[in-house]
């Protein structure tokens, strides 16, 4: 029965429908403002080249560069229990449930099933799927400090709109501010669960599952919990090298991430400054966060049309219609491909780990 309702519960947050609606609002806000902003002379900036071609692969080599962080990062967390091809099927599923849910939500709750499917325990793989988490929000933690300390705070929240006027930066200047308190307070709770008081996060677990709809889960919840001090017992007595390897692969994963955009526009311009490039990229992370549809989807288009275009060298008659167009690049090198992925791999996997034996 657990298995069954297991598996009703996942196809229920992956139906199609889910996996059509982010590609269709993606679309339909591309599709929208290229028909406000569209200039047939617009597509003449983009020349496709050789120069082009080859960073356009790199690009796609930062996402393979992305990936590999993430699966060596998980083969880390579970002591090399996932094989090479388990922690690849698992990071694939993992990001395609992410490309389907809003950004706020990610696809962290459905990732625990993922990984305790391929035989690792319910409590280590909450222990995991939290140390990823914790490792994720670190880098944000550590990076924007350093952006802020090293770069001009006007330019890196600033939008260039026509004649180079500068608009919202102070506003821009607090959401971050806020999200950075947000994700500070976030990563010290967790940190403190998993590191100094793991009781307290399974006193959280039993907390939660005394709600009504979920009562009936609590002896499960409790056997969760007792596993999840277990594993954060484990991680606390982990090596400083362990620890180096798996923020080395968080840090090689999300810049990674980022360096995408770099390479995109370096396939049509020439960057005058790539770290603040980088970097904006980092603050389009946050805003990115509290958008409301499937792997932000439309919103992130949007954004980046708005908050990337200074760095394009084109007439001003034709900046909006280029960066749209770099924004949809953007998506299918970085987005899309996950969906992809998902509609090879879920079938598979459901067959494999909701059969009956």
């Amino acid at each position: 029965m657990a298995k069954e309702r297991d598996k009703s519960n996942l196809i229920s947050s992956i139906k199609p429908s889910k996996i059509i609606l982010p590609v269709f609002i993606g679309l339909a806000v591309v599709g929208y403002m290229f028909y406000k902003e569209f200039d047939p002379e617009a597509i003449h900036q983009l020349k496709f080249t050789w120069s082009s071609a080859l960073f356009l692969f790199v690009a796609l080599l930062f996402m393979v560069g992305r990936d590999i962080g993430y699966i060596i990062r998980i083969r880390l967390l579970t002591d090399n229990q996932l094989s090479w091809k388990k922690s690849f099927k698992v990071i694939m599923l993992w990001e395609f449930t992410s490309a389907i849910t809003p950004s706020a939500v990610g696809g962290t709750s459905v990732a625990i099933l993922y990984i305790s499917k391929e035989g690792i325990s319910v409590g280590k793989s909450s222990a995991v799927v939290l140390a990823t988490s914790f490792l994720d929000e670190l880098y944000f933690i550590i990076m924007f400090p350093l952006l802020l300390l090293f770069l001009d705070v006007h330019a890196l929240f600033a939008t260039a709109q026509g004649g180079g006027e500068l608009t919202f930066a102070n506003d821009l200047f607090y959401f971050a501010v806020v999200g950075y308190v947000l994700k500070l307070a976030y990563t010290l709770f967790v940190s403190y669960g998993l590191f100094i008081r793991p009781r307290g996060l399974k006193w959280l677990v039993l907390w939660i599952f005394r709600l009504p709809f979920l009562r009936r889960y609590r002896h499960q919840a409790g056997e969760a919990g007792n596993e999840i001090v277990i594993s954060s017992n484990e991680l606390k007595k982990k090596s400083i090298l362990f620890w180096l390897k798996v923020i080395g692969a968080t840090f090689l994963s999300w810049t990674s991430r980022y360096w995408v955009v770099n390479a995109l526009f370096l396939s049509f311009f020439v960057v005058s400054d790539h770290f603040l490039l980088f970097a904006k990229q980092l603050i389009m992370w946050i805003m990115m966060l509290i958008s409301p549809t499937p792997g932000g989807s439309g919103f992130a288009e949007y954004i980046f049309s708005k908050y990337l275009k200074e760095f394009i060298d084109v007439p001003e008659a034709s900046a909006a219609s280029v960066i749209i167009a770099l924004a949809l690049m953007w998506r299918f090198i970085s987005y899309y491909p996950y969906l992809i992925a998902g509609a090879i791999f879920l079938p598979g996997w459901l067959k494999k780990s909701f059969s009956k034996k």
